[in-house]
């Protein structure tokens, strides 16, 4: 008798599920059952910890698709950064992986030579944000033109900066590794204008600040943009040689170079 009313109910947990749209809770009850008749769990005790795994399975799920839908060219995480080669930065980047910057619309801001792990930081911070719940997209400086550039030749350029306006993140690689044509950057400002102080950028860049004129062909508009990227930003230095090149008797790029040359 017992055993036929404990199939009943797990028929009517399974049904119940289903019509939730939560197919895990039938697992999940099942599992925990034994587990809370052993430790005499109350009734809420057991309730509550089938709730907890179907949040957390949900969350997860919800990261993963969240992750794929942003376009990384790679998944990294900051467990696989080498924060050895780059110590300065490690406390200010594992605070910012709590995700609180996005909520505060802040901005943040990688500099440094190639190979120093920009990408992979701002890659890792978009993974985090993920999971955070929070939707972001990745591109490189130059795709991010590329889009904008089709919207505008399209007519839906206010359209398109309003539906980028609703992602929490975008993150933007490789600022300043090409030049921008005078209506290329002005599409670029217009991206970091639209932002500005209502979600949150990331930006890698080779280059320092004072090197951005060049990329973008006009003083003014370089300025203009850099005001509003940093006004409420977190600029983070990476330094060293790449690690691409560790072991292969190279100590330095000529970009590296051009840029210490280029401060001094």
């Amino acid at each position: 008798m017992a055993a036929a009313k404990t199939s009943e109910t797990v028929k009517h947990i399974t049904y119940l599920a289903g019509v939730l749209k939560a197919p895990r809770i039938t697992e999940a009850a099942a599992r925990l059952a034994d587990q809370a008749r052993d430790a005499n769990w109350t009734h809420e005790d057991y309730l509550a910890a089938v709730l907890d795994r179907e949040v957390a399975a949900r969350n997860a799920s919800g990261a993963r698709l969240r992750i794929k839908a942003a376009g990384f060219p790679a998944v990294k995480t900051l467990e696989d950064f080498d924060f050895d080669a780059q110590p300065a930065v490690r406390n200010q980047i594992t605070a910012l992986s709590s995700g609180a910057f996005l909520t505060e619309a802040r901005n943040i801001v990688l500099l440094g030579p190639p190979g120093t792990g920009k990408t992979h930081l701002a890659t890792a911070l978009g993974v985090a944000a993920a999971g955070h719940g929070h939707r972001g997209l990745f591109a490189t400086a130059t795709d991010w033109i590329t889009r904008l550039t089709e919207a505008h030749h399209a007519g839906r350029l206010a359209a398109e900066l309003a539906k980028l306006r609703r992602y929490g993140l975008i993150i933007v690689d490789e600022v300043g590794y090409l030049p921008f044509e005078q209506d290329a950057a002005n599409l670029f400002f217009q991206l970091v204008s639209s932002r500005y102080e209502h979600a949150s950028l990331v930006l890698t860049s080779n280059l320092p600040f004072s090197g951005w004129a060049g990329v973008f062909g006009d003083q003014v508009v370089a300025a203009a943009m850099i005001d509003r990227i940093v006004h409420h930003a977190d600029v983070l230095t990476l330094k060293g040689a790449s690690y691409r090149l560790r072991g292969r008797g190279i100590d330095s790029l000529p970009s590296i170079r051009t840029t210490t040359e280029t401060e001094n």
